[in-house]
Parts: structure tokens; C-alpha cells; sequence
């Protein structure tokens, strides 16, 4: 029965034909009976669960056992718990040589930001150990196959996204560490999380972000709890994940790699974790999009289906060209990561160019996902703005994809901070030597960028994400992708109102050819 969604019960990647013809692209050759696999899943568990977690059954800290002592354990309903060891695999791809753009797919198609989020914060800490800690070879197998979770806590109460500003200090005890002084403070995972990849500047490192080294956390030593969780938080969204503030005092923790290099692992983890922003971002979309044309298709208003409307035929192709345009520029940003995410400091340019990728990717499609979710909600009227009905969920996930792993104000500083230290638009501006428009259009935002400094650093990560997204929707040889370049060109890179003879269902519709 689709009481909530009318896309319940069916594969939601036979749904998207879009993402194929992307992922054809970018990532040729991806498992198809795989993907169509995890589609039903989600089409049937996926979308039931997760709104019954959403609606009636968020994770509850239990602080203590029968006994008094302090567990701090996250409370899951039943059906998450199983629905999460369902969906582990999705994280292993990366480690089995088969790739990232497979991980991001399926995180594309579940595109829920809770759920993606914990197996998102497990794999960031298989990351940091496959890579910089093999030691714990142990440790990143139960992440990867067993049933153990991670998190990653960077965020303290003080500095939010200003990392430089923490203030954990790093004891040294051995061939360990004490943390101390430690206030995480918004710390996804917690109480879910059996070991956390933390921040913590070791004793006489210096002030700032390179002073900071990274940590593996375990939950317990020796029985006993390693850290406390002072409680979770009430949000807007994304209430599969449990969120809380984890106190530091004494818990004992193992340096990952080398101390002086931490800020790199965990830029790079947050790399990790930006285009998997980007991918749920467009991904939630994509589950408003689904809603909204079968609902055009269903719904009658002035005596027509709403799809005959010319108003409604506008608005859905505002809908396709954010979506294509979104997801075209987060799997070529998936496709730089995936052939640069082995290399270690000092990096190359391609890694910088994959760098640089997935600021403009998280930026840009977090705004798309937002516009997209909510005009979703204005073509359901108003219904689509009633809790009971699965679209108003969807915008409410949405808001978290620009400030989840940075703002855009962090993203263009960032952004920034490539361009101008590690010379990242170099190799940018020579892939756009391929569309002489997007190249023009990023020479002129560049341009301008030296000119003014941060103060347009905003409006440039937005401008220089469309160029490369021409670039990316040109490099998609599928019908009707080379005309939807020129509409996203004319919409976003050029600030045009979309044209008369752009009102045909091969453009507006992206099911026309399915059915």
C-alpha cells in the first residue's frame, strides 16, 4: 500500500534512468543487477523504515545499566538495527578493488541522511586505518565485516567548523595517549560509535590545525567505559543517526600515522564524508523528484492532469536540470577522488584537483537539493507540507546537506585555500579545456576571485561548481543530456530565463522514454 509514498515497492534506480546514463559516464561499468538489487531495497525496507525512525522511533541514550554503571549506549529500534546490517556492505567496495563511484551510488540511492551518515562515520575510520594505521588491521575488518560502528569527532564547542581552535590536549601514556579536556560537540554516532577517529593536540604541539594530531578511540579499555556521552540532541532531521555531545577525560587513545601530519588525514577524511554530502544531497532530491512526477501524473487541477500544466511542465524542469546538473558534478568529483584517494602528504595535483572537486560538489549540491525538496513540497500543495506523507521529510534532510562537513562559507575558504596555496585551478581549468565555455566562464571567476579575495569567495564556489557542471553534463553523451548542458548553461551559468522551446517531455519529464 502507498499510504506515504508513491514510489514505495519499486527499484529506485530503474526510477532514475538520469543516474544511469551519469554513472555510464563517470563510473562505466558498474554492477547493473547490484544496483537495481539495492534499488528495491530501498524502494521497500529502506523508505518504510526510515520513516518510521523519522516519525515514532528515534535512538534513546541508556546512561546506565541495571547495575549503576555508565554505558551510554544508543537505544535503536529493532528494524534499524537490521536494516543497518543489510546495508554494511555498501561501505566495503573501496577496500575490495572495485571501487568509490560504487560506494557513492549506493549512497545516492539510500539517500538518507541518518542511516548514510553512521555507515558514512564507520567507513571514515576503515579510511583512516586502511591507509595510516595498519596496525589496526583488526579493528577496520570488524568496521568492514563485523558489527562495529565508528564515528568521527572533530567538532568542539568552541571553535564549530574552526578546528584550529580545539582544545583537547594529547597526554602521552606509553605507546598511548590520555585525552584530556575534551568537548565534542557535535558528535554523530555517539553511543552507537564501538571506536571514534578524534582530534587532540599532543602536548607542546603547536597552536592551530597543524598542531593537531589524530586519535583512534576505542569505546571500552578493559571493560570499562573510555569516554562519557553527556546527552543526544533533539534536531530537525536526520534523526536515524544519534547526535550528542562525548566528554573527554582521560580515555585513553593510539595515534593514527604520523602525529605532525593529522590535519592531512583529517582533511582527507572529510573529503571522504563532503561527496558523500554530495551524493545523499542529490539523492534525497532525487526521492522528492520521484515523489513530485508521479504525483503530476496522478493529481487533476483546472480540469487537466497537472502534468499538461505549462507552470508545472517549468517547474519540473527546473527540478531535472538541478538534479542531472547536482549529480553529474558530484560523481565527476567522485571519479577524481577515485583515482587519487591512495596517495599520502605530500599530494599531487590530481589530488588537489579532486580536492577542490569536492568543495564545489558539497557546495553546490546542497543548494540544488534544497530547491529541488522544496519545490517538490510546493507541487504536492498541501500536502507536501503534512508530516504524514514522505515529501516534507524529504526538504527537512535536505537542510542539513549545506552545514553538515562544513558550511559554504567554509567550503569557499577552503575552496580558497587550494586555489591559492596548492595552485588547484591549474589542473581544474585544464579538464574545462574540453567545453571553451566553461573554461571562458572559470577564467573570468578566477579572475575576479584574485581580484577581490574571501569577499567573493561565496559567489565563486557556486560559479566555478556550474562551469564544471557544464563541463560534466557535455561529457554525458545520452540523450537529452547535450541540450540539457545548454539549459543548465543558460539557467545557472548565465542567469537566463529558460526558454519556450525547452517546453517538450524529453526535457521536463525523464520518464517520456520509459513509459
Amino acid at each position: 500500500m502507498r499510504a506515504r509514498f508513491y514510489s514505495q515497492g519499486e527499484d529506485h534506480y530503474k526510477l532514475d534512468p538520469d543516474l544511469k546514463a551519469i554513472l555510464d559516464t563517470f563510473a562505466p561499468g558498474l554492477p547493473q543487477e547490484e544496483l537495481s538489487a539495492f534499488g528495491k531495497l530501498v524502494g521497500e525496507e529502506v523508505l518504510e523504515v526510515a520513516h518510521h525512525v523519522d516519525q515514532d522511533a528515534p535512538p534513546r541514550l541508556q546512561m546506565h545499566d541495571l547495575d549503576g554503571n555508565r554505558i551510554d549506549r544508543a537505544l535503536l529500534s529493532p528494524a534499524q538495527k537490521t536494516l543497518l546490517e543489510k546495508l554494511r556492505p555498501m561501505i566495503r567496495p573501496a577496500y575490495e578493488g572495485r571501487g568509490w563511484p560504487l560506494h557513492y551510488a549506493f549512497g545516492y540511492l539510500l539517500a538518507d541522511g541518518g542511516l548514510y551518515c553512521i555507515l558514512t562515520i564507520t567507513h571514515q575510520v576503515a579510511y583512516a586505518l586502511h591507509k595510516y594505521a595498519p596496525e589496526h588491521e583488526a579493528v577496520k575488518r570488524e568496521l568492514l565485516y563485523g558489527p562495529a560502528f565508528g564515528a568521527t569527532w572533530m567538532t568542539e564547542i568552541q571553535g564549530g567548523s574552526d578546528l584550529g581552535a580545539n582544545r583537547t590536549v594529547a597526554r602521552r601514556e606509553g605507546n598511548a595517549y590520555r585525552l584530556y579536556q575534551g568537548d565534542k560537540y557535535f558528535a554523530s554516532g555517539a553511543g552507537l560509535a564501538d571506536y571514534a577517529i578524534v582530534t587532540a593536540r599532543p602536548e607542546g604541539a603547536p597552536a592551530g590545525p597543524k598542531g593537531l594530531g589524530l586519535f583512534l578511540l576505542p569505546r571500552e579499555v578493559e571493560g570499562r567505559l573510555n569516554f562519557t556521552v553527556r546527552r543526544f540532541k533533539e534536531k530537525l532531521a536526520t534523526r536515524a543517526v544519534p547526535s550528542g555531545e562525548v566528554e573527554l577525560e582521560g580515555s585513553l587513545a593510539y595515534p593514527i600515522g604520523k602525529l605532525e601530519e593529522g590535519i592531512y588525514y583529517t582533511l582527507e577524511n572529510l573529503t571522504v564524508s563532503r561527496l558523500a554530502n554530495a551524493a545523499a544531497a542529490m539523492g534525497i532530491a532525487k526521492k522528492a523528484h520521484l515523489e513530485a512526477l508521479f504525483r503530476v501524473r496522478r493529481r487533476t487541477a483546472f480540469g487537466k492532469i497537472l502534468l499538461q500544466h505549462d507552470l508545472i511542465q517549468h517547474d519540473l524542469l527546473e527540478m531535472r536540470l538541478r538534479q542531472v546538473g547536482g549529480t553529474a558534478l558530484a560523481f565527476l568529483a567522485i571519479q577524481a577522488f577515485d583515482q587519487a584517494w591512495e596517495e599520502r602528504p605530500p599530494y599531487s595535483e590530481g589530488y588537489h584537483l579532486a580536492r577542490l572537486l569536492s568543495h564545489l560538489a558539497k557546495g553546490r549540491t546542497a543548494e540544488h537539493a534544497s530547491a529541488i525538496t522544496a519545490l517538490a513540497m510546493e507541487l504536492f500543495g498541501g500536502l507536501g507540507f503534512l508530516e504524514e506523507y514522505g515529501v516534507a521529510r524529504w526538504h527537512r534532510e535536505a537542510l542539513i546537506t549545506p552545514i553538515w562537513e562544513g558550511p559554504a562559507n567554509i567550503q569557499a575558504l577552503d575552496m580558497l585555500e587550494a586555489i591559492l596555496k596548492k595552485r588547484a585551478h591549474e589542473p581544474f581549468l585544464a579538464i574545462l579545456g574540453e567545453s571553451p565555455r566553461a573554461q571562458a566562464e572559470a577564467h573570468k571567476i578566477l579572475k575576479k576571485l584574485q581580484e577581490e579575495g574571501p569577499w567573493y569567495a561565496k559567489e565563486a564556489l557556486r560559479a566555478l561548481a556550474d562551469a564544471v557542471t557544464v563541463y560534466a553534463l557535455e561529457k554525458v553523451a545520452a540523450e537529452p543530456f547535450p541540450e540539457l548542458a545548454e539549459l543548465y548553461t543558460r539557467r545557472f551559468l548565465k542567469g537566463e530565463t529558460l526558454p519556450p522551446s525547452a517546453q517538450r517531455p524529453e526535457l521536463y519529464d525523464p520518464w517520456s522514454s520509459l513509459w
